[in-house]
Parts: structure tokens; C-alpha cells; sequence
């Protein structure tokens, strides 16, 4: 009779552990959907492609990913945040031009990378370029303080500029 208290605690575990694995994987499943909305392209001629087919803005971020302090903070301060992300999923087709110091980029993205900053004048990190569809300068700009709401109202202006 003492065999029954042992696997009612065996079986106890057994399920607990099923619920928490069920409840990981749901939650990355939500996790990855979100990050899928709001993906960061790095091939530029893709980006713009995309963004003539689908009539939306290019939203160009010129960063140190893994370096430049302004760059780290745009990021944890905007656009890793909702807000930004919820607008950016149904406005803006958004490209990542990055210059690390740490992460190894193939040739191929280097030089293209580089081509870009030559080309655009970019003196700085973070820069950002909001283009429209055709890929048109609309307006340069940078790190904002005060969050995801303040920097998408500031994004929505810019565009209303246009």
C-alpha cells in the first residue's frame, strides 16, 4: 500500500512538468509570431521591393548593434517595445544596416552595408532614414527621447511631411 503515495507524487510531477512545457512552448510560439511581425530585413534591394509591392515606407536603421551605447537604447527603449512594434507591423517595411564590432557579417552585407552609409552620408549611429515606397528621402533622424508612443508619433509626422 505505501507504493500508492509514491506514484501519486510521480504522476504529480510528471503532469506539472507537461503543463510548464505546454505553457513554454505556447509562450514562444507568442513570442515568435510577434518578432515575425515585425522583422528587420538587411537586404536593401529586397526592402525595396517589398515596399514598392506593398506601398509602405522604408524605415532604415543605421546601427552598432552590438556596440554604440544610442543604438542599444533605441532599441530597448523603442523598438523592442509594443507600441512600436504593433505600428511598425502595419506601416513600415523595416531594414536593419548594421555596422558591429563583435557579430561577423558576410562580404557580401559588409560591402553592401558600407555602400549605403557612403551613399546616404551617414556620419553617426543610430541614424534613421525614413523613405517613402520608391526609396526617397523623407527625412533623417535618430534616438528621441521618451519612449515607443513618443518616437511612433514622431515616425507618423514625419510621414504626414511627405
Amino acid at each position: 500500500m505505501t507504493i500508492k503515495p509514491y506514484l501519486f507524487a510521480v504522476l504529480a510531477v510528471f503532469s506539472a512538468s507537461l503543463f510548464i512545457a505546454n505553457a513554454t512552448i505556447a509562450e514562444s510560439a507568442a513570442e515568435s509570431a510577434a518578432e515575425s511581425e515585425t522583422t528587420w530585413m538587411t537586404d536593401f534591394d529586397a526592402a525595396k521591393k517589398k515596399a514598392k509591392v506593398e506601398g509602405k515606407p522604408l524605415f532604415i536603421n543605421f546601427t552598432g548593434s552590438d556596440w554604440c551605447g544610442w543604438c542599444i537604447k533605441l532599441v530597448d527603449e523603442v523598438f523592442s517595445q509594443e507600441a512600436f512594434k504593433d505600428y511598425a507591423a502595419g506601416n513600415l517595411i523595416l531594414v536593419e544596416i548594421d555596422f558591429p564590432r563583435r557579430k561577423e557579417l558576410s562580404a557580401e552585407l559588409k560591402a553592401q552595408n558600407e555602400a549605403l552609409a557612403k551613399s546616404y552620408g551617414i556620419r553617426g549611429f543610430p541614424t534613421v532614414l525614413v523613405m517613402d515606397a520608391n526609396a526617397k528621402v523623407l527625412k533623417s533622424t535618430g534616438y528621441q527621447r521618451g519612449g515607443a508612443e513618443k518616437y511612433v508619433t514622431h515616425i507618423k509626422e514625419i510621414l504626414a511631411e511627405k
